[in-house]
């Protein structure tokens, strides 16, 4: 006897539905469902899986009585209405264990492109011109690199840089790090890493608090000028801030795998017609863009469907 179903919005590894079924759950395609028909519908489900075709939000869950979880495979939760599902008692899962250390390769590459400009030295010897100079790079060892937050992505950042012999200052208000687990990471305040940074990496989940965090006033306030990455989510920079910040000198260089401007999806830009300060960003020679990817390698597809299985299973244990 089946133990329930469960619909899978979107697609995941197979590994998911494979160790899902082994535990006596059904799992049932719904890739080309719309949001009406799942609604229709929900009686039949304890369990959706889902990246980010669509938001789950109040409407939705409302329709969804019997619903017992959400499993995001992913580690950003901005759209699911997670509130309302817990009041419902719809428990929500993720899986940032995942992506981690994807995320972290992608920005410490990033990072390396923007200092030693990686990407304009490429093309301009693909175009036959050979400039050393102007193409001096900058090392990281004695550098100050701050993170701002220290969950998974931003700890396992912090590990890639132990060999770089750089100096790591990290603000995350919500976590107390050990320093048995990171010797060679100190925790700060935000003004220390304004005072000191070299390079600012965000790895922020985007909530109220974090929404366009990195504006005019925050990147007015760092003493030096900086190298800024993001990898978390676009609307944690306001990118028009950004691109002032670049032409002022503030920000030497800016590395961003994720964009103010992608739809609720992540699957491509919203604008037809790109807005001025992205227009900016992909004319510059002192960017590194990439279409939401650190978290999208082929090892991390197996491992968020790893990790959302055993956090299933053990839910219904």
């Amino acid at each position: 006897m089946s133990k329930g179903n469960i619909l899978f919005i979107d697609t995941v590894h197979p590994y998911l539905q494979e160790a899902l079924q082994q535990h006596g759950f059904t799992c049932v395609d719904g890739y080309h469902l719309s949001k009406a028909e799942i609604c229709s519908d929900w009686k039949a489900y304890i369990g959706i899986v889902i990246r980010s075709r669509f938001k789950i939000d109040q409407e939705f869950l409302n329709a969804a009585s019997g619903l017992k979880f959400i499993a995001r495979a992913g580690a950003g939760m901005e759209n699911i209405d997670v509130s309302k599902a817990i009041s419902m008692g719809v428990m929500c899962l993720n899986a940032p264990e995942g992506n981690r250390n994807a995320v972290a390769e992608q920005a410490m590459g990033m990072l390396l492109a923007l200092n030693n400009h990686l990407l304009r030295a490429d093309r301009e010897v693909r175009e036959d011109i050979w400039l050393r100079e102007e193409n001096r790079g900058w090392e990281l060892e004695g550098k100050t690199i701050g993170i701002i937050g220290f969950g998974n992505t931003g700890s396992a950042f912090a590990k890639k840089l132990t060999g770089f012999d750089a100096h790591v200052l990290t603000y995350d208000p919500y976590l107390q790090i050990s320093p048995d687990d990171f010797p060679h990471v100190r925790q700060s305040d935000i003004i220390e890493l304004f005072d000191h940074c070299d390079v600012l990496s965000m790895h922020v989940p985007l909530t109220e608090e974090t929404r366009y965090m990195v504006n005019d006033d925050f990147l007015n306030s760092f003493k030096k000028p900086i190298r800024f990455i993001n990898t978390s989510r676009g609307k944690v920079v306001d990118t028009g801030a950004l691109v002032r910040a670049m032409e002022s000198g503030r920000v030497l260089g800016a590395a961003l795998d994720v964009i103010e401007y992608e739809s609720v999806s992540f699957e491509n830009l919203d604008n037809s017609e790109l807005p001025e300060p992205m227009r900016y960003l992909i004319n510059s020679d002192r960017t590194v863009l990439t279409p939401h990817i650190a978290g999208w390698t082929h090892e991390s597809h197996l491992k968020i469907s790893q990790v959302l299985a055993e956090k299933i299973i053990r839910l219904f244990q």
